[in-house]
């Protein structure tokens, strides 16, 4: 939609290619899946520049990730925990670093890597430029503006509500007994024969027992949430991708900077407790001009 593209042209656009590659900017991202979206995104906007860019992230091998910075990058993506993994190893040295962007920072916060953030910040130069892109600003947030920011200028973007941006993802809420939503989930996804569907629900726990379920109901459904490792990720995200499961059952955090072209429905298994969050959840679909249905499935009481 547009957001990484924000921050990525002006910093590319500021970074001279010629060699030896140093990394000039530093993104902070809170999962492996954003990392790889962001890198690959910055990658293609600075290729013709000659723009080199890594990924570094948990549960990969750090070998390939201490040979690439080795040869030298432009643009490091990291998550916070192996992007301090190199910074103590000295693989990734950021005395010429001159922009750092902490992208999705509430939900870093979220994932408890406060401390991991500013352990980074703290080791760049004072004079770098830093940006936050945040969905939410809780308090935690105002207090690293004040603290690594000088002169900060905040941006607050309102939600588009133009008739087309509206048209491009139809809403629709059902008022289901609790008892009953798993069926009705079965019953509306008979009806609309989506190509693929991510269903939200509140907690891990939550997201097992219904990814079991619809299973059991005959339903090609995979579960994705912060309990898993790496390794299983992986295999669920490829399994959406080449269309072998069709149903994603996922937490917030999991689903965060999750981008899938096949995506056609969202559903939230209950009333999401913020605003916020359910604009981001139903932002899944309805991205880059495609068009998408956001179902909610509310108890009465709700």
């Amino acid at each position: 939609t547009g957001k990484t593209a924000a921050f990525a042209l002006p910093v590319l656009n500021g970074i001279d290619p010629g060699d030896p590659a140093v990394p000039t900017t530093l993104v902070l991202v809170p999962t492996r899946e954003l990392a790889i979206q962001v890198s690959e995104a910055m990658f293609a906007y600075g290729k013709s520049q000659g723009i080199r860019v890594v990924p570094v992230y948990g549960g990969q091998p750090i070998v390939g990730q201490l040979q690439v910075l080795k040869r030298g990058v432009h643009v490091v993506v990291a998550t916070p925990g192996r992007g301090l993994d190199h910074i103590k190893r000295r693989s990734l040295k950021l005395d010429t670093i001159k922009t750092v962007i902490l992208d999705e920072a509430d939900e870093m916060l979220d994932m408890g890597f406060a401390e991991d953030i500013e352990a980074i910040l703290d080791a760049t130069p004072a004079e770098r430029q830093t940006v936050m892109f945040s969905a939410t600003m809780p308090p935690r947030i105002n207090s690293i503006a004040k603290r690594y920011q000088r002169d900060p200028i905040r941006v607050q973007i309102k939600a588009n509500t133009s008739s087309d941006t509206k048209a491009l993802i139809e809403q629709r809420v059902y008022f289901v007994a609790r008892y009953h939503k798993a069926a009705a989930l079965g019953r509306i996804l008979d009806i609309e024969s989506p190509q693929s569907a991510l269903v939200f629900c509140r907690t891990r726990a939550e997201v097992d027992d219904l990814a079991e379920t619809m299973n059991a109901r005959g339903y090609r459904a995979e579960a994705l949430h912060g309990g898993m490792d790496q390794t299983q990720r992986d295999r669920v995200m490829g399994r959406l991708r080449d269309g072998t499961a069709s149903l994603l059952v996922a937490t917030d955090v999991a689903a965060r900077g999750l981008d899938v072209d096949t995506l056609t429905h969202v559903v939230n298994y209950d009333v999401p407790s913020a605003a916020e969050s359910y604009v981001h959840r139903i932002g899944r679909v309805g991205r880059a001009g495609r068009e998408g249905v956001a179902i909610t499935l509310a108890d009465p009481r709700q």
